[in-house]
């Protein structure tokens, strides 16, 4: 399971994928709703931080929207799939406009070590 997750997640944010642009009406509360509704916050953490033992780190995507629409509609490994009758495509879009508002996380020289 961990090799999947790392593959995927290296994969997807990477922007190895797709190079579609971001859908042009999105709503981020909206988005933070439907993330939290629809449980992604159980394993991807309530920012989309990610975690070493549940889910790999969602926000901020580096990766275009249709990759990441693919990977959610058809996971790999233990994530359920998202599909239109749990997710509709605009809350999908949504989603996505959340998670790219999140921080990008601190570099490793800041750090306090």
């Amino acid at each position: 399971m961990r090799s999947t997750i790392v593959v995927m997640s290296i994969w997807l944010w990477t922007g190895a994928a797709a190079t579609a642009q971001e859908p042009a009406k999105t709503n981020t509360d909206n988005g933070r709703r439907a993330y939290l509704r629809t449980g992604c916050y159980q394993c991807h953490g309530r920012e989309g931080q990610g975690s070493p033992t549940t889910g790999p780190r969602l926000g901020p995507p580096t990766s275009a929207f249709a990759a990441f629409e693919a990977w959610v509609r058809r996971p790999q490994g233990e994530m359920p799939p998202y599909t239109r009758a749990v997710l509709s495509d605009a809350e999908l879009a949504d989603i996505y406009a959340f998670l790219r508002t999140r921080p990008r996380p601190a570099p490793a020289s800041r750090l306090p070590w």
